[in-house]
């Protein structure tokens, strides 16, 4: 098991604790076998096994994250930001986006 499925699986149970669910809520909502769902989400957190794409996205919308927090690798303040980017609502999200448009004349030469 790489450091990297370490991350991904602790990016996973973060979203999971945030949004209180169970391993088991999580994976049933995620669509996943309810007999399974503890033992697969489990496995998940701990790195032991990894989703595929379509499995990922179910776990994105069920916790409310964009997909790319898990994916976020070591930069823990990227993943901040994508997880609190995430939670926010339509309103706070476009008011980000201006913040970030009103920044472009800084990375133009």
């Amino acid at each position: 098991m790489s450091d990297a499925d370490e991350q991904w699986g602790a990016r996973l149970k973060q979203a999971r604790l945030a949004a209180g669910l169970s391993q088991k809520m999580l994976g049933i909502e995620a669509g996943i076998d309810a007999f399974v769902a503890s033992t697969r989400i489990n496995r998940y957190e701990l790195g032991i096994h990894k989703p595929d794409l379509l499995t990922v996205r179910k776990l994105a919308q069920v916790l409310k994250v964009p997909m790319a927090f898990f994916y976020a690798d070591t930069d823990d303040e990227i993943a901040e930001l994508l997880f609190r980017y995430g939670k926010a609502d339509s309103d706070l999200r476009l008011q980000v986006q201006t913040a970030l448009a009103s920044l472009d004349s800084y990375f133009t030469p």
